[in-house]
C-alpha cells in the first residue's frame, strides 16, 4: 500500500492563496499540494493513503468541502485520513503509531484501523476526551 504522510501545520481558508502545509523552509499551497499529488512525473499508482497529520486539514467551505482532505481526493489520492480541529501532537502521535501498527499487521482496513486506534486514545485516562481522539476522519475508500 503505498503511504504519504504529513505531519506539519496546515491551514484552510476560502482564500486559496491562504490555504497551505508548510514545510522546513516554504509553504506548499493548495494549488502545487493537488499539482504535486497528480503530477505527471509521479509514478502513476494512485497513493492509497494520505495521512495529513495537522490540524483542521479537513475542515473546508464551499470551495472544497473537506479542505486539503478533500483538494487530495479529488487530486487523486484513493483516501485521506484528515482532521476536522486542532489537533493535540502528543495525543495524535499516539494515534498516528496505533493506526500505522494495525495497517502493517494487514487484517484490518483502513476505517477499522482508524476507529481501533481512535479507541486506544479513548481508553487512555488522560486523552480520553474527545478533543485527543475524535478530529480525525477518513475520506475516500475505507477499503
Amino acid at each position: 500500500m503505498s503511504i504519504v504522510h504529513f505531519a506539519t501545520h496546515g491551514q484552510f481558508s476560502s482564500d486559496a492563496d491562504e490555504t497551505f502545509l508548510l514545510t522546513w523552509d516554504d509553504k506548499i499551497t493548495a494549488n502545487e499540494f493537488s499539482t504535486l499529488l497528480d503530477s505527471p512525473g509521479r509514478d502513476r499508482e494512485p497513493i492509497e493513503l494520505l495521512v495529513l497529520s495537522a490540524c483542521q486539514t479537513a475542515a473546508g467551505d464551499d470551495r472544497a468541502a473537506l479542505g486539503l482532505a478533500g483538494i487530495a481526493v479529488r487530486a487523486g489520492a484513493r483516501s485521506t485520513i484528515a482532521s476536522l480541529w486542532k489537533v493535540n501532537d502528543a495525543a495524535t502521535a499516539e494515534l498516528m503509531v496505533g493506526l500505522y501498527e494495525r495497517l502493517s499487521v494487514g487484517q484490518v482496513d483502513k476505517a477499522q484501523a482508524l476507529q481501533q486506534a481512535q479507541l486506544d486514545v479513548l481508553h487512555t485516562a488522560p486523552t480520553s476526551h474527545p478533543y485527543y481522539w475524535a478530529a480525525f476522519v477518513l475520506v475516500g475508500n475505507w477499503q
